[in-house]
């Protein structure tokens, strides 16, 4: 893989890889779990019945912004089991893409219990594993290129601490929250 051409994606890349290669795999877990609580706080920040309004023109709703967090939480959670379990990681980029939010998507409290569950069981089988199995095999990322498994799970952390500053700054621009 080359090297991104954009500093910013180079940068986030070189923090990936070293930081994925440099921790022991037990705390590379820790550090994506701990790391992402606060979602659970951002996640009854906007007010219910403001969930699927966005704050402006162009931006996403709170309601969209989970429906990414939990289509990429799904998405990444099933690639690297996949690979863990000696499988074929998906064939294609994993789509980082808006997708809009069902009209039934609950709200924040409940997408965040949805998330936690769904990434508790990524972490528990990742914790399981020894940490050096299939890094060959990569997840291809549409900005950062290939990433192993070990990469890819602490892609995860940054994607979801991204989308919590976004979550925080919609509950800010529609009054049920505060802006870091």
């Amino acid at each position: 893989m080359t090297a991104p051409a954009d500093p910013e994606a180079a940068r986030i890349r070189s923090y990936l890889v070293s930081v994925a290669a440099r921790l022991p795999l037990i705390e590379l877990v820790e550090k994506v779990r701990h790391d992402c609580l606060p979602l659970g706080e951002a996640a009854a920040l906007v007010p219910p019945e403001r969930f699927a309004e966005r704050p402006g023109p162009g931006a996403w709703s709170a309601a969209e912004t989970w429906a990414h967090i939990l289509d990429m939480n799904e998405q990444g959670a099933a690639a690297i089991e996949a690979i863990l379990d000696g499988a074929a990681p998906p064939a294609r980029a994993i789509d980082d893409a808006l997708r809009h939010a069902p009209a039934d998507l609950p709200g924040g409290p409940a997408c965040y219990e949805r998330y936690r569950r769904r990434r508790e069981q990524l972490l528990a089988r990742v914790a399981a594993a020894r940490g050096d199995e299939h890094l060959d095999r990569t997840i291809r990322h549409p900005m950062f290129g290939d990433l192993s498994w070990r990469e890819w799970l602490l892609f995860m952390r940054v994607h979801d601490l991204d989308h919590l500053r976004q979550l925080q700054a919609i509950a800010a621009a529609l009054g049920g929250g505060r802006q870091p």
